[in-house]
């Protein structure tokens, strides 16, 4: 016989037993649970390359027209082009000498791997810098020396300045034209000169006179000389500065003028015959896009009609279709190669050969200009 308190041991003892064992089989369970597995982690993405830092200092105001501004619809073109590969930023309104040495230098320090100085007085203060940075490439507008990284680029101005005339001889009616000069420079002697040869392919016997201002962009000043011109009896001008206010003084007296480096055909739509215009985008593309590639090389550019740099755009429907006619003749010489502006005989107004008979001038024959054609009055003052 089983002890009564026996028995109750042995089933409180299998009791517990099976609590223990569901207990053992509930955690053997939660222990076998299988999380999801990790994901394998994406691979990291490469790092943006940071962009190119391009750079353009103007001797003028931005504004609406002009110069500075022509430069810088070259530099938007860049942004338009390269999107984020490339980052560009300008110092405007900087004066030639001194003050442009900082800001060039300024520029380079900050980082920017290609920078455009865009007028002729930046050479010498762009030269110096350019050996203190000799992994910065610079680029100098107009001028004539280079480095290992300092290059130049210019425009063909004066076959606007050719086809300028050409409409300027059949619109005058004094028979004399007047031209604002900035500097006596062969790049604005060049122009000078093509405006009167231009005109003289129509009339020889046209002459020109010409207002220096010694400034490539004062308005005050422009507007003064504009107006000297037009008391001396010239009715159709044509500048080499850098403002509207040529255009809009010959507006105010009810005579003729053009648009310069950009069209300025709003700004005196009565005076105005043409603009001659030049579009840098293309060159400004280009020279960004060696940096890029590491193809870039210190050479000296000059494009004109023939490269789409350089144009005579908005002729005005009171342009004579004569005038219009051998404008476009002109113009597609220029772009074919066979027609040169300066071709002999060229004879200076001292009555000296500058250029003989059928003699078609080279870039070096044209860097040296220092002289006024035939029918060009007075003389060239000394460069300052």
């Amino acid at each position: 016989m089983i002890d009564t308190s026996k028995r109750v041991w042995l089933r409180n003892t299998a009791a517990a037993a099976a609590l223990g064992l569901v207990g053992a089989t509930a955690l053997v369970g939660c222990g076998k649970k299988e999380e999801p597995a990790p994901q394998a982690a994406a691979p990291a993405e490469a790092p943006k390359p940071e962009p190119l830092k391009a750079a353009w200092v103007y001797v003028g105001p931005v504004g609406d027209a002009g110069w500075s501004f022509a430069h810088d619809l070259g530099r938007k073109a860049v942004e338009a082009h390269f999107g984020d590969k490339v980052q560009t930023s300008f110092v405007e309104s900087v004066p030639e000498g001194a003050d442009a040495e900082r800001v060039i230098r300024d520029l380079a320090a900050q980082g920017n791997k290609i920078i455009f100085a865009t007028s002729f007085g930046y050479m010498e203060p762009m030269l110096k810098v350019a050996q203190e940075f000799p992994d910065v490439k610079f680029e100098h507008a107009t001028g004539y020396k280079t480095a290992p990284n300092m290059r130049i680029y210019d425009a063909s101005f004066y076959q606007d300045a050719y086809m300028a005339g050409i409409i300027a001889a059949h619109m005058t009616k004094t028979g004399t034209l007047g031209f604002v000069g900035s500097f006596p420079i062969p790049e604005v002697l060049r122009n000078i000169n093509a405006y009167a040869l231009g005109a003289q392919s129509v009339k020889p016997n046209i002459k020109l006179k010409v207002v220096w201002v010694n400034t490539w962009f004062d308005p005050p000043k422009e507007t003064e000389a504009a107006q000297s011109l037009i008391n001396q009896g010239a009715d159709v001008l044509l500048q080499n500065t850098d403002s509207t206010a040529v255009l809009q003084t010959a507006e105010k007296n009810g005579k003729y003028a053009f648009g310069w480096d950009s069209d300025m055909s709003s700004f005196g739509p009565k005076a105005h015959l043409a603009s001659a215009v030049v579009n840098w985008g293309p060159y400004y593309i280009q020279a960004v896009q060696e940096v890029l590639d590491g193809t870039w090389q210190t050479k000296r550019t000059v494009w004109g009609v023939k490269e789409g740099l350089n144009d005579l755009i908005k002729i005005a429907d009171v342009v004579p279709e004569e005038a219009k006619k051998k404008v476009e003749e002109v113009k597609a010489g220029l772009k074919s190669g066979e027609f040169e502006v300066f071709t002999g005989p060229i004879v200076d107004n001292t009555g000296k050969e500058v250029l003989a008979k059928g003699v078609k001038a080279d870039q070096d024959w044209k860097d040296k200009v220092n002289f006024f054609v035939k029918g060009v009055e007075g003389k060239v003052p000394s460069a300052q």
